[in-house]
């Protein structure tokens, strides 16, 4: 038997011999597919888990999302990395919910920058003094 490194974790099974994947580590996985581009059974063998698994995690980070929404809490923003043509009539940038903007120049792209990290602060929950503060 070999000595563990950094990388290496314990994993935790279950009755049945299923393996418990941990709750941070499901929505790292699913940020990669969402990022990846990839066809979900694709994405699940280059993996290495079951597609019916990661297809049940899917659709349960939707149902969180529904909810959290249908309680008037906005959807989670995120960055992403975007490619601009130089000779284009603007950036256009398309937020949850239908909203819109688009940004012509430099100026604008400020005003945009500012709004959407209002944006953002505005989404992440306050702390309300409870345990997990």
């Amino acid at each position: 038997m070999q000595p563990m490194t950094e990388t290496d974790q314990v994993l935790k099974v279950d009755v049945a011999g299923r393996v418990w994947t941990p709750r941070a580590r499901r929505e790292e996985v699913l940020d990669e597919l969402e990022r990846s581009g990839m066809a979900a059974v694709k994405f699940a063998a280059f993996i290495g888990v079951k597609h019916p698994t990661l297809a049940s995690w899917v659709r349960k980070r939707r149902r969180q999302r529904k909810a959290g929404e249908a309680a008037g809490q906005p959807a989670a923003l995120r960055w992403v990395e975007a490619a601009v043509e130089a000779h284009g009539s603007g950036l256009r940038v398309e937020l949850p919910g239908g909203a819109r903007m688009e940004v012509a120049d430099e100026g604008q792209a400020k005003l945009a920058a500012v709004l959407l990290r209002a944006l953002a602060a505005a989404a992440t929950p306050l702390c309300t003094g409870g345990a997990g503060c």
